[in-house]
């Protein structure tokens, strides 16, 4: 009997690998978080035309999952046998983030500060209240410490993730030693729990709370990440069958979201399309998609610095007085440059800084059970 080129013999999951559809789901996600923070931007707001557009914290919780996943595939194993050094882990997961961080909260705030020296105030004072930015610039915000809000929002998931890496290693000791199945059941069983227990007590449910409470939301979705990474690594789908689960369950979001959020169960679908990505083995992969993913970091912590930048320099030139033409014109120059500006601090600094630091694992080094071939570099 012929083998079938996509089912191998062994029937053992595939490893994760660069330029394949992870990468790609990473980029997609990335692009559509610049498009939500700038949907009050446009000429006529993005949600005028569907509320869609202003359900960005799905968004949000996607990076949280995909990063669950994606660390636990590439350190699970090794976390779970004492294996990788705690402390070269620590050290590789705080210098992905902090450098990065620490340079583009320092450019805003040379751009603000520099606007105040020469009498320009920002259009939105009450985003750059100075007090607001120990601890944003210290990423403690997402722990209930007062601040944070506003200058660049967004990094409060950075703040909140750098706490599920520090708690990576005893989740995987912890769970590493249960069947697949029932780890995968039991985080479904934490997240729906902790929703029910934030709408109770905090006033909000889990994929939504603000970001004083950054921890309590990303961690149980940072769970559920881990746990399909672990069922990924242990469960062998064939690919042809994976990769109709996930599209099956990517048409199933989108249809969904065109009707209403269904919050929760766009969790779960989201869940299921990072496992069929991840099962699916990468023949051929992109160079292209890879340096995209690569990018969706920088993309991540850039992009409202863009937007402010671009969008406070129009205003003061007046761009309120233009006809729509125009000014749709302007906003798709402002996004388009959104992207352009992450790939300046990518190539610029980002990846140069990291390669000087070596905190990725080398291009094709194995790591885990699964095999995996992914650098850390992937999760933000």
């Amino acid at each position: 009997m012929r083998r079938v080129a996509d089912e191998p013999m062994d029937r053992s999951p595939p490893r994760i690998a660069r330029g394949g559809w992870l990468d790609a789901l990473r980029f997609i996600v990335g692009a559509l978080i610049i498009v939500y923070h700038f949907r009050e931007a446009a000429p006529v707001p993005l949600p005028q035309f569907h509320p869609v557009f202003d359900r960005g914290y799905l968004l949000t919780d996607f990076f949280i999952i995909d990063s669950g996943y994606v660390l636990a595939r590439i350190y699970g194993d090794r976390l779970a046998t004492r294996q990788a050094p705690l402390g070269a882990y620590v050290r590789q997961r705080l210098l992905r983030v902090i450098p990065a961080h620490l340079v583009v909260s320092l450019i805003l705030i040379a751009i603000v500060g520099g606007a105040a020296l020469v009498g320009v105030s920002p259009s939105n004072p009450q985003w750059f209240d100075w007090s607001q930015l120990p601890a944003q610039l210290f990423l403690v915000q997402a722990y209930g410490v007062p601040g944070g809000q506003g200058w660049n929002a967004p990094t409060w998931t950075l703040s909140a993730l750098i706490g599920c890496y520090l708690l990576l290693p005893w989740i995987c000791r912890a769970l590493w030693r249960w069947p697949p199945a029932l780890v995968l059941v039991g985080a479904v069983i934490v997240v729906m729990i902790s929703n029910l227990a934030a709408s109770m007590w905090l006033g909000d449910p889990i994929y939504r709370l603000p970001l004083r409470f950054g921890i309590v939301r990303a961690l149980p979705l940072f769970l559920l990440g881990v746990a399909a990474a672990y069922y990924g690594s242990r469960v062998y789908v064939a690919p042809r069958i994976s990769g109709a689960i996930g599209l099956a369950a990517a048409a199933t979001l989108i249809v969904l979201q065109a009707f209403g959020a269904f919050s929760l169960l766009s969790l779960g679908l989201m869940t299921v399309i990072i496992w069929a990505a991840g099962a699916i083995p990468v023949i051929k992969p992109s160079r292209l998609i890879e340096h995209l993913a690569l990018m969706s970091f920088s993309m991540f912590l850039t992009n409202e610095v863009t937007r402010i930048v671009w969008f406070g320099l129009l205003e003061a030139l007046g761009q309120g007085a233009l006809p729509s033409g125009p000014r749709w014109a302007l906003w798709w120059v402002g996004f388009i440059g959104a992207f352009l500006a992450a790939a300046a601090f990518r190539y610029g600094f980002d990846r140069p800084v990291q390669t000087w630091l070596g905190s990725s694992p080398p291009r094709h080094a194995k790591t885990g059970q699964s095999g995996a071939v992914l650098s850390a570099e992937h999760a933000i």
